[in-house]
């Protein structure tokens, strides 16, 4: 299909520009998304990486968790990163107090869970789907990172590291515990925008 999708960054907080950057570079319109209105005019959305407590909050002030919900819901493409991740847990493990999420994806994440700021690392992952094309494996920066407790039935594991699960997608969403997007490697985005231009 030669459509291009408009692809939106949920910009309340977080690494928004490097993700749409990344898109671009993956032949998505990108743009930034902070209101209900400018939801409504994407055919999918990036949560990025930040803060994810700070996040939810910032979606409930700015009136955007019931309608990411009901997008999401609705079969809209999502693909969160880190924060974005732990945005798109059915569960958290160790919520903060008052902590939501928009849910989307059957599984419990532990938040921070690759350790403090100051344990932050670069590591190649292998991720289904995109090991196989040029470039072997997939360079991942894992900040703060989460990582995947468990995984309900109809959810499909796309990689690991030590051990852990740190991406999966579950039908049209898609998250993993690393930043792509500070790599300059675009083939998750790249993967991102084929799972959108595939519901136009």
């Amino acid at each position: 299909m030669t459509d291009t999708p408009v692809i939106g960054v949920l910009a309340l907080q977080g690494d928004v520009r490097e993700h749409l950057i990344a898109l671009a570079s993956a032949d998505a319109l990108a743009r930034p998304v902070r209101r209900p209105e400018e939801l409504a005019g994407v055919d999918g959305l990036v949560i990025p990486g930040g803060e994810s407590t700070t996040m939810s909050k910032l979606a409930v002030l700015f009136g955007m968790m019931e309608p990411l919900r009901e997008r999401v819901r609705a079969g809209m493409p999502v693909y969160g990163t880190c924060a974005g991740m732990i945005m798109l847990a059915d569960k958290i493990l160790d919520p903060r107090s008052g902590q939501e999420t928009v849910g989307g994806i059957d599984m419990i994440v532990r938040r921070n869970a690759f350790g403090r700021q100051n344990e932050s690392f670069e590591a190649s992952v292998t991720v289904r789907g995109i090991e196989e094309e040029k470039g072997g494996p997939v360079e991942g920066v894992f900040i703060r990172a989460p990582w995947v407790e468990s995984v309900g039935a109809s959810v499909e594991v796309l990689a690991e590291h030590r051990g852990h699960v740190v991406a999966v997608r579950q039908k049209n969403a898609l998250a993993t515990s690393f930043h792509p997007e500070l790599t300059g490697d675009h083939r998750v985005h790249a993967f991102f925008v084929e799972m959108v231009r595939a519901v136009l």
